[in-house]
């Protein structure tokens, strides 16, 4: 009868677990995050933000919620690292991507970084949320100037790419033409050569994808998460927006495994 009542207290007392990805640059605050989050929902606080330094692979953290615990994995933002990223994909229900809202001078580099998780088919229907972290700093970017910077790097981007598709259409009509007409050696052979470089090129920037993502076609998926792409301000250090934030996940989470369980 003992082992009948435990194993009925510990169904109805069981919670779901959901592990959470954190990534970002180098120097977002996302370890300052994970810690401010245990220190925030946990009896024992995490390390203190003088104590925090650069994470080399990972840091991890579990928080206990209403009928769910979320586990968070927090993983190393420098370039050589973030090769290890995709490898958590697979097995995480929802990702957070840190960004520093004050270093401006690499909004770029960040955008191409969060651009890659963007377009990861392992991370397609999972609960993606950009947060703006050190919302404490003055003339930190807020939530509307983070979203307004990536809309005009991705406009900025497709204008790019258009512009990089219409000059190799370009050379490759004057190389036929010149074929066809009987033009000199030397200019084929230049018009040929740049044309190769521009498709060498685009070839080496599809190797840095995986092979399963390297041509892929999201049928639109991509346009559509940014669409509903949510951004979130937080402050690590002082803790402003990150209950937000879990909240967020909280209920992201729950949704999304709801709508798995239809299928």
């Amino acid at each position: 009868m003992y082992h009948l009542f435990k194993g009925l207290h510990a169904y109805l007392t069981r919670k779901d677990e959901y592990s959470v990805v954190i990534i970002g640059l180098d120097n977002a605050g996302k370890t300052t995050m994970l810690e401010k989050i245990k220190t925030m929902y946990n009896p024992t606080p995490g390390m203190p933000p003088e104590k925090i330094g650069p994470t080399v692979g990972q840091n991890i953290g579990k928080i206990s919620l209403p009928s769910t615990t979320l586990h968070f994995f927090d993983l190393g933002g420098q370039r050589d690292i973030r090769s290890i990223w995709p490898k958590y994909y697979d097995e995480c229900h929802a990702v957070v991507f840190v960004l520093d809202a004050c270093d401006q001078a690499r909004l770029s580099e960040t955008w191409e970084v969060f651009d890659e998780v963007v377009n990861s088919p392992r991370l397609l229907n999972l609960p993606l949320l950009l947060l703006a972290n050190k919302q404490d700093i003055p003339g930190s970017l807020s939530v509307a100037e983070v979203r307004e910077s990536f809309d005009a790097w991705n406009r900025s981007r497709s204008t790019r790419a258009a512009e990089g598709h219409d000059e190799e259409r370009g050379l490759n009509q004057d190389n036929g033409g010149a074929n066809g007409n009987g033009g000199n050696g030397k200019g084929k052979g230049k018009a040929r050569a740049e044309g190769e470089n521009i498709q060498e090129s685009r070839a080496g920037k599809d190797g840095d994808h995986s092979p399963e993502e390297a041509g892929w076609d999201d049928g639109g998926a991509r346009d559509e998460r940014l669409a509903s792409l949510d951004v979130m301000g937080a402050s690590a250090l002082e803790g402003t927006g990150v209950r937000e934030a879990v909240n967020w996940l909280y209920i992201r989470v729950q949704n999304a495994r709801k709508i798995d369980d239809r299928y």
